[in-house]
């Protein structure tokens, strides 16, 4: 069996890494959809992609435990047809997390798509490349700074939320206890070793993610200078 501090971050680790990989998935089409499209209300999308950024944890994660409950028609629904409950489990705070996290994610990548010169997708296209074979084999190689970016900032600040989980998933160990829920708890109990023990995992796991995001970016910009 492991020790509460290694089932505390095993757990983090779990949710950041999934998370992240959700959050890829979701998050290259959307930035493709926003770097390029022409849609008439692209700037609310963009709006609501950041409303995060700006937004206190707390209001966040109530409205998330409130499209949880029974009462309303998206938990009521998963309730009724799955017989799942979000709130207060794992499931739940990953959602949440996803939703969190997105601007992390989204952000870095649309800057890089923005970044690419036009150039390199007409030339693309005029070889009878499709836009699903221009996108992976002209814009993503090109965006390869952008994308260890946004990977890193998204996984750092999944290791890191703490009112959103609080909300959504309270405090309950191996389910919903991440790293920064522990580290209140064991301050709350005085147990000012314990916290120190996470936090300082927590400062140097974010201190190494930054470090990597800055290189990637430094050794980036020495190649165009080049």
């Amino acid at each position: 069996m492991p020790t509460p501090f290694i089932e505390t971050l095993l757990l983090t680790a779990r949710l950041a890494t999934f998370t992240t990989l959700i959050l890829l998935v979701v998050g290259l089409p959307m930035s493709y959809f926003i770097a390029y499209s022409r849609f008439q209300f692209k700037p609310l999308l963009e709006a609501m992609v950041s409303m995060p950024l700006v937004l206190p944890p707390s209001v966040i994660g109530y409205y998330i435990l409130v499209a949880y409950s029974p009462n309303y028609w998206f938990g009521r629904f998963l309730n009724e047809v799955f017989d799942v409950r979000l709130a207060f489990s794992f499931e739940g705070i990953l959602l949440a997390s996803v939703v969190f996290s997105l601007p992390f994610m989204v952000q870095p990548l649309t800057n890089g798509l923005r970044s690419i010169p036009i150039s390199l997708r007409e030339a693309s296209y005029t070889l009878g490349k499709s836009k699903t074979t221009t996108f992976f084999k002209v814009l993503l190689p090109n965006i390869k700074p952008s994308l260890i970016t946004a990977v890193a900032l998204t996984f750092a600040h999944c290791i890191g939320e703490f009112g959103i989980i609080l909300m959504v998933g309270g405090n309950m160990p191996g389910e919903t206890r991440v790293a920064s829920i522990a580290i209140y708890d064991e301050v709350q109990a005085l147990n000012f070793d314990a916290a120190n023990q996470y936090a300082l995992t927590l400062f140097l796991i974010s201190f190494v993610m930054l470090t990597l995001i800055y290189t990637v970016n430094k050794k980036s910009d020495t190649w165009k200078m080049m």
